[in-house]
């Protein structure tokens, strides 16, 4: 399997930067590097069939998760995880960018 070991250099700018990209590249995981601006936010969307988890480096915001839109702080050596089926945003709340990795990989049904 070391054949599929991939390093990736993270970029300082640009909004969204792809690190993995699923199949071939993996066995179904995909993550990315995000950026959001002061009050930004990365747009409502459902994990489906999917958990995910985002590591934040740099800033603050909300998580803002499911129906209800209960928000969590998150930020910079915070970690968030998201259950399959729920829907979330991510809202930067400060001035200063608010930067995170997310990682998503499919749940086998059944």
């Amino acid at each position: 399997m070391a054949s599929n070991t991939k390093v990736t250099d993270l970029l300082q700018d640009g909004k969204y930067q792809p690190i993995l990209e699923g199949v071939p590249q993996t066995y179904g995981m995909r993550s990315g590097r995000v950026r959001l601006e002061g009050g930004e936010s990365c747009g409502e969307h459902s994990t489906k069939a999917h958990e995910e988890t985002l590591v934040f480096l740099e800033g603050c915001g909300h998580a803002l998760i499911g129906e209800d839109k209960k928000p969590y702080e998150v930020g910079e050596g915070k970690v968030c995880y998201i259950p399959p089926h729920t829907l979330h945003d991510i809202k930067n709340t400060g001035e200063k960018p608010l930067v995170y990795i997310f990682c998503v990989a499919p749940v086998e049904q059944g």
